[in-house]
């Protein structure tokens, strides 16, 4: 039991190989960011948006890297693909606010036509920048589906620098936030900036899709903001509680995924990665948080106490 419990202390302070808990540092405290402000997009009903902001960041993505080649500069700056990626992020969201403000334009459909242009934009600059003769383009649709297992030191702190600020903006803002989610009427009437509170939440998930471009990609960032919410809606009724099992949900999906990719999961679990050849070590991560969540999410629509199936069977 000793040796048990050892792992699994070793396990959550990061005694691991340096380069697995350099990813694992980031990818966990993104989960945990994630899951908080994914709670406060599912109870706004807003949950679409974070898909349509994520893959409006690609174009933003392929503009930077053009940028930083009419530089001059032969390296392939981070900062500035993120960057771009921020200015496309919000030119979506502003692209939303305006369809949705036309006549017999809904909702839906306006995160529909945004997700579907920009990311089709995005598509036929990366195209273009594939036949360019410029050895930076490398790995660069790997913003696609994500490619953690290349964050090094200085990105892991940059997100969980960025995430904790995020996490700070949230609890500052969690009353406000908190009557705009459940009675946004009720906030106007009393003075609350309905469409102020509106736009840091959006701007709130614009900065962690920015951020989590490269751990998760842009086709799947969405799932690490929405399937934590949903499965810690099954076990609760209250805002608190909800927000804290979101976050242990986000952050534990992203560990476990980060640990299977690199085969460095303690021994107790009984996971072998020779099982299944050499293949094994080269697992993506992005998806692998996805299934993970998913599996939580499952476990929580079967087992929850009150909404669960097997609770109501």
């Amino acid at each position: 039991m000793n040796g048990v419990l050892g792992e699994v202390w070793n396990t959550l302070t990061f005694d691991v190989p340096y380069n697995t808990a350099v990813v694992l540092r980031g990818v966990s405290v993104l989960g945990i960011a994630c899951g908080v402000i994914g709670t406060f997009l599912l109870l706004r009903k807003r949950s679409l948006v974070a898909d349509a902001v994520s893959h409006a960041a690609l174009p933003g993505v392929c503009m930077g890297f053009l940028l930083a080649i009419w530089l001059g500069i032969d390296d392939r700056p981070m900062w500035m693909l993120l960057s771009g990626a921020a200015v496309a992020g919000s030119l979506g969201i502003v692209c939303m606010q305006w369809l949705i403000s036309l006549p017999r334009v809904k909702e839906d459909a306006a995160i529909g036509v945004v997700l579907s242009v920009f990311f089709a934009v995005g598509v036929v600059l990366l195209g273009l920048i594939q036949n360019m003769p410029v050895s930076q383009k490398a790995g660069l649709s790997s913003f696609i589906f994500g490619q953690a297992a290349t964050m090094n030191a200085r990105d892991a702190n940059a997100i969980l620098l960025i995430a904790a600020m995020v996490l700070a903006v949230a609890m500052v803002s969690f009353k406000e936030l908190r009557l705009l989610c459940f009675d946004a009427g009720y906030a106007r009437s009393i003075g609350f900036p309905r469409i102020a509170l509106d736009g840091l939440l959006m701007t709130l998930v614009m900065i962690l899709t920015v951020i989590g471009l490269h751990a998760v990609g842009v086709l799947l960032m969405v799932a690490l903001l929405i399937i934590p919410a949903v499965a810690a809606r099954f076990w609760t009724d209250r805002l608190g509680p909800m927000l804290l099992l979101a976050g242990v949900v986000g952050a534990g999906s992203a560990a476990a995924a980060t640990l299977i990719s690199a085969g460095a999961l303690p021994a107790w679990t009984g996971f072998d990665p020779l099982a299944f050849g050499d293949a094994s070590a080269n697992l993506p991560t992005g998806p692998l948080i996805v299934l993970c969540g998913t599996a939580v999410l499952l476990f929580s629509v079967l087992f929850s106490p009150r909404r669960g199936v097997v609770a109501a069977a």
